[in-house]
């Protein structure tokens, strides 16, 4: 089978539930993504803008799960307290948090004056994988005006693969990056979506699984590739219009662990997974003129098909990370094979 064979079969369902018409995680109204890739270091930034209005003053239901917490993201405390997210989600190094932090910050009193002086401070949001083995990492590349960049860019459609965040980022011992997906679904005549976007930089070849495929150790002979450490890690974003509170959502963030996993990892102790999720609906405004508050949420009987539809996006989007991505060389000069790459390598051999 070539590989737009491959390609075919990989675009067709992996469960029944259809996807959405980009299948990207801006399939969820009002969610939009951007780039910014610094190509002289093989590195960059990612936005995740969660809705199209001012996110600090109308602020959405949001959960955070820590699978394996090797990682430096920030913020996340404040949304296990709060269950509320309150700025745009920026990924980038791992070295690049604090700048990122700046930028963000810096942009979130350019829009919202009352920070600091009516009100109180803000919760930036800034999600890391460590690209080191392509970027130097030690040359601190990424500057604010690279994260503002990458807000310009937020749109409804974007690349994946080897771009802003993900340029520099290995999944199974291949080029993996940004991946997304989407599922939609309907609940009593209602059309909601559930969409997800990866940072992939985890897993060793020989444990890769494509749809329920172990395909991993072939591959690995053919590009001669030894069992390395597992070492890296995976952010995973979840969006969705559904209304669900952040209890709900966290239960949702729980089961990101299992469409990892579905590919192949066993998430390693060097290994960071963090998830965050959120919904636009049922959104909380940070200047309350009420005392009560009343949302509707979703019943807890209907939780089995939203485990679901995040086992199947979550897992479509890693694969997702690495049927985008382009062959490229580590700092060292090795060659880090994209899926093609090595599967043609494959065909080769027979």
């Amino acid at each position: 089978m070539g590989w737009q064979k491959f390609q075919d079969d990989y675009n067709q369902p992996i469960e029944r539930w259809q996807k959405g018409p980009r299948n990207l995680i801006s399939d969820v109204p009002g969610v939009s993504v951007g780039h910014h890739t610094v190509k002289s270091y093989r590195t960059g930034v990612t936005v995740i803008q969660p809705t199209t209005d001012n996110v600090f003053l109308q602020k959405v239901p949001a959960a955070m799960h820590v699978i394996n917490g090797f990682g430096k993201s920030t913020g996340l405390m404040q949304i296990e307290e709060l269950g509320t997210l309150e700025t745009p989600i920026v990924l980038t190094n791992t070295l690049a948090v604090g700048t990122a932090y700046q930028a963000l910050v810096k942009q979130m009193l350019i829009d919202n004056p009352e920070i600091g002086r009516s009100t109180g401070t803000v919760n930036p949001v800034i999600m890391e994988c460590n690209d080191g083995q392509i970027n130097d990492i030690r040359a601190l590349a990424i500057t604010e005006e690279h994260v503002n960049q990458a807000f310009f860019a937020c749109g409804e459609s974007f690349a994946e693969g080897a771009v802003g965040a993900g340029t520099g980022m290995c999944c199974y011992g291949l080029k993996g990056g940004i991946g997304s997906a989407s599922r939609r679904w309907t609940i009593d005549h209602q059309t909601f979506t559930l969409g997800a976007l990866v940072l992939s930089n985890f897993g060793s070849l020989s444990d890769l699984v494509i749809h329920h495929q172990p395909m991993g150790k072939a591959l690995s002979q053919a590009i001669e590739e030894k069992r390395a450490e597992e070492k890296g890690s995976i952010i995973t974003v979840l969006a969705t219009d559904l209304p669900l509170d952040s209890r709900q959502l966290k239960r949702l963030a729980k089961r990101t662990s299992v469409g990892i996993t579905r590919t192949g990892s066993f998430i390693g102790n060097g290994s960071g997974e963090v998830t965050l999720a959120f919904s636009t609906a049922n959104r909380v405004a940070h200047f309350e003129e009420t005392s009560w508050s009343t949302r509707k949420i979703l019943s807890e009987k209907r939780m089995d098909e939203c485990f679901q539809l995040t086992v199947s996006v979550v897992e479509e989007a890693v694969i997702s990370s690495l049927i985008h991505a382009e062959s490229t060389q580590d700092l060292a000069g090795k060659t880090i094979y994209s899926l093609k790459d090595a599967y043609e390598l494959l065909k080769k051999r027979g």
